[in-house]
């Protein structure tokens, strides 16, 4: 399946453009790079993943997806307590990554179920 038909790419790739976009002027290329990489890195794996052809290859790139999800969240956190980003946008974005999170479990159980028929 193609990564652009799946809500959870469009969703996990707009969230990354949200981050690049809020991050832009940050100075801190430190923290700058760790949580637009991470941002990035949901959609690519998921992108990367849908391109395998073994479902135990496309369900590993996913767990990878969700890892990085994980590492944002906490970026995330961070980015509040020291004031570079505003509590609001931090918690919208990680309502939003705690849903991308939802639909990455629901897109590898029905990978998982798949490769057992």
């Amino acid at each position: 399946m193609r990564c652009e038909k799946l809500d959870v790419w469009k969703r996990s790739a707009r969230l990354s453009v949200e981050v690049y976009k809020a991050f832009a002027n940050c100075k801190d290329f430190g923290f700058k790079d760790q949580i637009t990489q991470s941002s990035l890195s949901v959609p690519s794996n998921i992108a990367e993943g849908m391109e395998k052809d073994s479902k135990k290859e496309q369900s590993r790139f996913l767990e990878i997806a969700k890892g990085s999800s994980a590492e944002l969240i906490t970026q995330i956190y961070i980015a509040i307590e020291i004031s570079y980003i505003e509590k609001q946008i931090g918690l919208s974005w990680k309502k939003e990554i705690e849903e991308i999170l939802k639909m990455l479990v629901g897109l590898q159980q029905k990978i998982n179920s798949e490769s057992e028929h």
